[in-house]
């Protein structure tokens, strides 16, 4: 008998969790739909597009013999260096954390109009995305109250340290380097099959945004996999110091052949990519989430 009485409770906690769960996807919906919501994540994207900007003008500074960090860090801390730069900081930071919601919101109640497989690589797509998002939003905010951040190189190379000395640490270095490497590859073949204009982009997106699209997602997508590299050699040969971020590997490639020419076309791609957000902007897709 006491079997028999459990079950029925045991069906009113899932009834109640899936309403729950509903009630929440609700609510995150009517987030989303907010105008000030949306306006808010314009800001954002406009913000990672000025930040990629920046990084392009830092790889063609260092391709022609200037100084300067190659990285998403290394452009905050050359934007907060300019006039009403710590403003700029705030208005970044609010526009980042914001899109680090959105993603997150995706990531819980997202994508649940795609099928099962594509929508668990979108939901994991997203929390990335929250993580690179709210990363650069606290980046953004430490430098507008004067912190310093630390060296995204240092970074990398501790981090690989921390990782060799774990067991079996030099094959954890080297999974991080092929999941890394396969990411990149990712934003690349999001780049030359347009998979970014119908996920990204309502409809009416302009043309010249999507091919900047194409070449910014692809050239993203390379440096993603140049950062995977280093943590391989970095296992392969036993080092951490062989380990590095974005300025490193871009830097490693300005030492091969051609490297300067190479660097400048990198810097014109991330430069493609800062635009293509300014376009993402205006004609974000929310409904296609």
């Amino acid at each position: 008998m006491a079997t028999r009485s459990s079950r029925p409770g045991l069906g009113d906690a899932g009834e109640q969790a899936r309403r729950a769960g509903k009630q929440a996807q609700q609510a995150g919906s009517q987030v989303q739909q907010h105008p000030a919501y949306r306006i808010l994540v314009t800001v954002g994207l406009i913000s990672f597009g000025i930040i990629h900007l920046l990084l392009g003008w830092l790889c063609v500074q260092i391709a022609l013999g200037g100084g300067g960090e190659a990285s998403t860090d290394g452009a905050l801390k050359d934007l907060v260096s300019r006039p009403l730069g710590n403003v700029l900081m705030i208005v970044f930071a609010i526009g980042l954390f914001t899109l680090a919601v959105w993603q997150l919101l995706e990531a819980l109640f997202g994508y649940r109009n795609r099928e099962k497989k594509k929508m668990i690589r979108k939901k994991i797509s997203s929390s990335a995305r929250v993580i690179m998002y709210a990363g650069l939003g606290f980046s953004a905010l430490l430098l507008a109250i004067g912190s310093q951040t630390s060296d995204s190189e240092e970074s990398a190379q501790s981090t690989t340290a921390m990782l060799m000395d774990a067991p079996f640490g030099r094959i954890l270095v080297g999974l991080v380097g092929l999941i890394v490497i396969a990411v990149g590859v990712g934003h690349i073949v999001k780049g030359v099959r347009r998979k970014f204009a119908k996920d990204d982009l309502k409809p009416g997106a302009p043309e010249w945004g999507k091919k900047l699209g194409m070449v910014g997602w692809s050239v993203k997508g390379v440096s993603i996999g140049l950062v995977g590299g280093l943590f391989l050699w970095a296992a392969i040969a036993y080092d951490a110091e062989k380990a590095g971020a974005t300025d490193g590997a871009l830097k490693t490639l300005q030492d091969q052949p051609f490297g300067q020419i190479l660097l400048i076309l990198m810097g014109l791609g991330f430069a493609a990519y800062g635009v293509y957000c300014f376009v993402w902007s205006r004609n974000v897709n929310f409904e296609n989430m």
